[in-house]
């Protein structure tokens, strides 16, 4: 067996840890690129909602990489991903096992996709005047985000519009 000198022994030390150090660089790198990466969302809508639209254009303006998918017939989708009974607008749209429903806030799903609630989803119901995609001037009716919990309860997440 070979006898490892000082030197030798220091310069196998020192590579171990610039390996280590590389490793962890590399997975830092890694975990950044996926947590800063836009968030994909597939948007259900049916093919002639300016609106819908509208909000699509929202969720871009805010970072979102958003594919839609165009039908006629929407009830399925509401009906699988868990929107309640009266909970539902014109749009559902899924992000990152969520479901998110009607003229939802950009800055809410964020929040609720950096939180991570034990959830189904969030939901604007209707189709409130002043929410994201249903801009009317500076006219805005007040309206409530709801989360949907795994049991189909709801309760308020947010309140808008907000004031300062």
């Amino acid at each position: 067996m070979k006898r490892l000198t000082p030197t030798i022994l220091l310069a196998s030390v020192f590579a171990f840890a610039v390996g280590i150090h590389a490793a962890e660089s590399v997975a830092t790198r890694a975990t950044a690129k996926s947590s800063s990466s836009p968030a994909k969302v597939a948007v259900y809508k049916t093919p002639t909602c300016g609106c819908c639209s509208a909000w699509v254009e929202h969720l871009r303006r805010h970072g979102f990489e958003v594919v839609t998918h165009d039908l006629d017939n929407l009830g399925p989708i509401k009906q699988r991903v868990g929107v309640p009974y009266g909970m539902g607008s014109c749009h559902t749209a899924e992000v990152n096992g969520y479901f998110i429903e009607g003229h939802v806030p950009a800055a809410e799903v964020k929040r609720l996709l950096a939180q991570r609630p034990k959830a189904r989803g969030l939901t604007v119901p209707g189709m409130p005047i002043g929410s994201p995609g249903m801009e009317s001037g500076d006219r805005v009716e007040p309206y409530k985000v709801h989360l949907v919990h795994e049991d189909g309860t709801t309760s308020v997440y947010a309140t808008y519009p907000q004031h300062d």
